[in-house]
């Protein structure tokens, strides 16, 4: 049939106008095209005109009619499913999608739903599918309902990331105040347990605990089947799905430190030594073993090693002689340069190391004069305390200090040039920071205002003293330093007025084991709203000395408050 006598423009399928011409209409349930209703018609020549997934379910048997943009919905699906009833292409989904065509053709008026869970064959295996799409009565001459317009977007990347992304902060809020490795072990598989559409099984491994599972009585062997040779995850596929084991990067325990973190009644034969530890995930069936699934594995084993590698070295930490106390002290003070101080701008820091390890760690602060003339102020964490975390620590931090002051760039930016160095140096340091960026600014014709942009990668949130004694917790924060070359780095802004303070601090400062993070940004808070009168080196100090009790961490501070009015 030519197209004039189809009234119907094939050539408006684009490169499906092929599968257009391959179908025999006439022997299905539409017809021949020549005997089609004006309404399909029309709806099928809009439908073929835009390049917005959509698909027609036209008549009783809601047959599939649909447009180029919509194969990539349904991927290998396609062609097959041009021309057929829906219940026959999707068997599958027939439970969701049915009822809700049915009402539509019956009269019950346009659906809407928002990510909703489809499930789809269309590569082979049952698929975990998400989707936003709206089914529409599309009527004839005679407003009689003769079929459902289909207008889809698939969601699932988007449902899945926000899923990841949920348990990714449940488990770092879970093991942020572990107390030891036993602690750590159980919180891992409860959290991981959790977790199922993602992690249907993982085994961890970790130093000085019999390995847990988060299904009991289920193991996957421990070694993969070729060598790891450095790689942060080796993936193999059997029978039974993709299994994938990442290794957590820990430093080797001596017996000393083994026996330390070791619980009494452990069985020697079930532990594994810390350059052992690993964590073993069975992956989804429903899910497509992509690049974003690799990423959300290595963050999740990422988290558990950093944690893992804080209790190593408390652990260690506690073994060294005052001496050494003394010595690291110094080390570490000598690492760290006197505040910047700018006209208008005054700057504080203070370093406290933890009371009971090492007096050395990761931690640091920065501020120094750009060569545009803006003050930069940084403060990070490298995890660790002891005098490796302090190498590592003035490693990022020089690297850090040449980068900002050599490329002309927003904050984000410029973190965004660290996290590429740190990967492509091999700088393997997990970290924490903060870079802003404080320039002279006017608005409304004031020129005694301050713009401060910051971005924070993975660091607690900095504090805004308003010169009225109001506090504001300066959220948003991105990804920990130097995991992706590519991570996606936002850049905040805030005003600051005249006798306005910006509080920096290490997580030591509002970190206890007794309590939550939560509950340290509360007491910051109520701290500053007391002392808004305050200058920034009387302000370091009050914190230091009212500090809630008991710091398992090293603290870093750093102030800075604009001149008020004179």
């Amino acid at each position: 049939m030519s197209v004039g006598e189809a009234s119907i423009e094939w050539r408006g399928a684009g490169p499906l106008q092929t599968a257009y011409e391959a179908v025999d209409w006439a022997a299905g349930p539409l017809g021949a095209v020549e005997t089609w209703t004006p309404a399909l018609l029309a709806a099928v020549d809009t439908m073929l005109h835009t390049r917005f997934p959509v698909t027609l379910f036209w008549g009783p048997e809601f047959v599939l009619v649909y447009n180029e943009a919509y194969t990539e919905l349904i991927a290998d699906k396609h062609p097959g499913a041009l021309g057929r009833p829906a219940r026959d292409v999707f068997p599958e989904a027939w439970d969701v999608i049915g009822p809700m065509m049915e009402q539509v053709m019956a009269g019950g008026g346009p659906t809407w739903v928002v990510g909703a869970p489809v499930p789809l064959e269309r590569r082979g295996f049952l698929e975990e599918c998400y989707f936003t799409f709206s089914y529409s009565p599309v009527h004839g001459a005679d407003r009689r309902v003769e079929g459902v317009l289909d207008i889809a977007a698939e969601t699932t990347e988007q449902v899945v990331a926000a899923r990841r992304q949920e348990l990714l902060a449940q488990l770092g809020d879970q093991l942020a105040a572990v107390e030891d490795v036993d602690e750590l072990a159980d919180r891992v598989r409860m959290v991981l347990a959790g977790a199922p559409a993602d992690l249907p099984l993982a085994n961890l491994h970790l130093p000085g605990v019999p390995p847990t599972t988060t299904t009991p009585g289920e193991w996957m062997p421990a070694a993969p089947p070729y060598p790891l040779a450095g790689r942060r995850l080796v993936a193999d596929e059997d029978e039974d799905g993709t299994t994938a084991w990442l290794p957590l990067p820990l430093a080797v325990l001596d017996p000393v430190e083994r026996r330390a973190t070791t619980a009494p009644d452990a069985n020697e034969a079930d532990m594994v030594s810390a350059h052992e530890s690993i964590l073993v995930v069975r992956c989804s069936e429903r899910l497509v073993f992509d690049r974003g699934y690799r990423s959300f594995l290595r963050l999740v084993a990422s988290a558990v090693a950093q944690a893992v590698g804080r209790l190593v070295t408390r652990a260690a930490e506690r073994a060294l002689h005052e001496q050494e106390r003394r010595f690291s002290t110094a080390l570490q003070r000598s690492l760290l340069t006197g505040p910047m101080q700018q006209d208008r701008l005054q700057v504080a820091v203070r370093y406290e190391p933890a009371t009971e390890a090492a007096q050395i760690g990761g931690d640091w602060h920065d501020s120094f004069a750009l060569p545009d003339g803006a003050l930069a102020l940084t403060i990070g964490d490298v995890a660790g305390h002891d005098r490796d975390a302090a190498a590592a620590m003035a490693q990022v931090r020089n690297m850090f200090r040449g980068i900002a002051y050599t490329l002309e760039e927003p904050p984000a930016r410029v973190v965004s040039a660290l996290d590429q160095a740190m990967i492509g140096l091999d700088v393997t340091t997990i970290a924490t920071a903060i870079l802003a960026r404080v320039e002279p600014t006017s608005e409304h014709a004031r020129t005694d205002l301050h713009l401060m942009r910051w971005t924070n990668a993975g660091h607690p949130p900095p504090v805004l003293l308003q010169p009225d004694g109001s506090v504001v917790v300066l959220s948003g924060h991105d990804l920990l330093l130097g995991l992706h070359a590519d991570t996606e780095r936002n850049n905040h802004a805030a005003m600051l007025e005249p006798g306005a303070t910006v509080v920096f601090y290490t997580d030591g400062l509002i970190e206890r084991r007794t309590s939550d993070l939560d509950h340290g940004l509360d007491w910051l808070t109520a701290a500053l709203a007391e002392r808004a009168g305050d200058d920034p080196e009387h302000l370091a100090d009050a914190l230091l000395q009212q500090k809630l009790p008991n710091p398992t961490d090293d603290i870093a501070i750093l102030v800075l408050r604009v001149h008020p009015h004179t």
